[in-house]
């Protein structure tokens, strides 16, 4: 399979070094109009560089589209027309609007997927067959601010991902949603049919978080992304005090968790979709549902709140 990679920022440096680790990758192209960062990431990965789009194109079956967000939508046209298979970093659009308006000119017969990396960590999958009755969930996701991230939100850069675990994984049908927040912090109360869900996001924090936590009757989970670690709490055995202290024994259980690089998944599942002519996990619906959740999360934010 010969791959092209057309963006080497700092997320399509990822994608050239990862296919250039596939066994299924029997050429790889790289494209940027800033051809001196193309020639370094191919030098460095043995990628060929190509200094035209169309150039590229010509040469490959399967593109990543790793532009900065605002020329997904351009890009992936330019891919679409050559009728090469596409897959296309998150956000899939700048918008909800302009994503619909993309796919409606989709051509038939390629595959098409959207970088949602956080699906495929395996914490993700373990987590959803330990849960079956949730009463509570709550997600984490944050982070120092990043020089890297221009022309999004906080919600569109970070909480996305954990937008995307919610609808499109355990709460598929649509969910009330209550948020306050700006351009850099946001926190979110879902109402997914009857379970309270809260959701937050910082680009302003000074310790790096990336947490799950889900209650049930008898056991709490947690999940940090991070570490791919799970933990389970099982209720109390007891309860006493001693020396004036509240003292609970709990059962905590340590899930064994195949730790992987997601993206390398990712990568992998998109190709193999290629070759099997099968749905990729992260479909254009679903990606274009989380726009339409991360735009109803921004539309409560104060009006100059993302100013």
């Amino acid at each position: 399979m010969d791959v092209g990679v057309i963006g080497v920022g700092a997320m399509g440096k990822n994608h050239v070094r990862v296919y250039s680790e596939l066994k299924s990758v029997d050429h790889l192209g790289v494209c940027d109009v800033n051809i001196k960062a193309a020639e370094a990431i191919g030098k460095q990965h043995g990628a060929t560089v190509y200094k035209t789009v169309d150039d590229l194109l010509a040469h490959v079956d399967v593109v990543s589209v790793c532009v900065p967000t605002q020329y997904h939508a351009g890009v992936a046209r330019q891919v679409f027309s050559a009728q090469k298979h596409t897959f296309i970093e998150k956000p899939i659009c700048a918008t909800a609007a302009e994503a619909r308006a993309l796919m409606a000119q989709a051509p038939k017969g390629i595959t098409i997927g959207v970088g949602h990396i956080e699906r495929f960590n395996p914490i993700v999958a373990e987590i959803k067959k330990i849960v079956t009755k949730p009463l509570y969930v709550e997600m984490k996701r944050h982070n120092p601010a990043s020089a890297r991230v221009t022309g999004s939100s906080v919600v569109e850069d970070l909480m996305i991902h954990d937008i995307d675990i919610i609808v499109n994984v355990f709460f598929p049908n649509p969910c009330h949603i209550h948020s306050v927040g700006n351009a850099d912090l946001c926190s979110v109360l879902m109402e997914c049919g009857g379970i309270p869900v809260a959701l937050s996001a910082s680009r302003k924090a000074s310790k790096k978080i990336r947490m799950i936590y889900i209650e049930e009757e008898d056991f709490t989970v947690e999940g940090d992304f991070m570490s791919q670690e799970v933990t389970i709490y099982r209720k109390p055995g007891r309860y006493q005090f001693e020396n004036e202290r509240y003292v609970q024994e709990n059962i905590i259980e340590k899930v064994m968790v195949n730790k992987v690089e997601p993206l390398k998944v990712e990568l992998a599942t998109f190709i193999d979709c290629v070759k099997k002519h099968t749905l990729f996990p992260v479909t254009p619906e679903q990606a274009i549902r989380n726009l339409e959740v991360s735009e109803q999360i921004r539309a409560g934010f104060s009006p100059g709140a993302l100013a």
